[in-house]
């Protein structure tokens, strides 16, 4: 049986968790991180040493990293549906989950901390002016990214929408100024709208 550790809160679990349902798969998913603790025991150290979520354990093989995770559930479970079979298709996938990890998820972390899990008295208005900035200059790359394309590699459902689309979830939510992004809004529908994406996008963040 597969077990997916963390909290359903952590974006980075819903990644993992998505990728899980649209795969089919049946798992366990383990309460732990957050308010729930658990992350400092030696037995979660043992599989994660950086003591932080997810981590996945499918039948004895120990996996950390939500990006990581994804694609080795995509390539073991899902080879021509959410793992691209042409390469070329697989390496626009990739590019734009790289792209989550070094751009996007970096540029809306700021602000979602100031404006979500920080008491509004300790808020620093620089740091959310400075996100929001940020965030707006990818979203538009990204709704220029998607003119034309039904998906953000293609014209097929990738894993690659899975990682993007759980951040985008948390930039169309967040109470700040955002610029027109028709292409964002039409391609963020159509994924909150999958039967998989239920609790998972559109959720209140916390």
């Amino acid at each position: 049986m597969i077990k997916i550790w963390g909290r359903i809160t952590s974006i980075n679990v819903r990644k993992v968790v998505w990728a899980a349902r649209e795969l089919g798969l049946e798992f366990d998913r383990i309460d732990v991180g957050g308010a729930f603790g658990g992350l400092d025991t030696p037995e979660y150290i043992g599989m994660n040493p950086n003591s932080k979520i997810p981590t996945l354990d499918d039948n004895g093989y120990i996996l950390s990293e939500s990006n990581a995770i994804v694609r080795y559930l995509s390539a073991q479970y899902g080879s021509g549906s959410l793992w691209p079979e042409d390469t070329r298709k697989r390496g626009e996938a990739d590019r734009w989950m790289d792209w989550q990890a070094t751009e996007f998820g970096p540029a809306s972390t700021p602000v979602f901390w100031q404006l979500i899990r920080t008491p509004e008295d300790k808020r620093d208005p620089k740091v959310i002016t400075d996100s929001t900035a940020a965030c707006a200059r990818l979203g538009r790359i990204l709704d220029h990214a998607l003119e034309g394309r039904k998906h953000i590699a293609g014209d097929t459902f990738t894993m690659a929408d899975i990682i993007v689309g759980c951040v985008a979830d948390r930039w169309l939510n967040l109470p700040i100024d955002r610029p027109d992004t028709p292409n964002v809004r039409r391609w963020f529908d159509t994924l909150a709208a999958r039967p998989a994406a239920q609790g998972i996008l559109n959720q209140p963040l916390v």
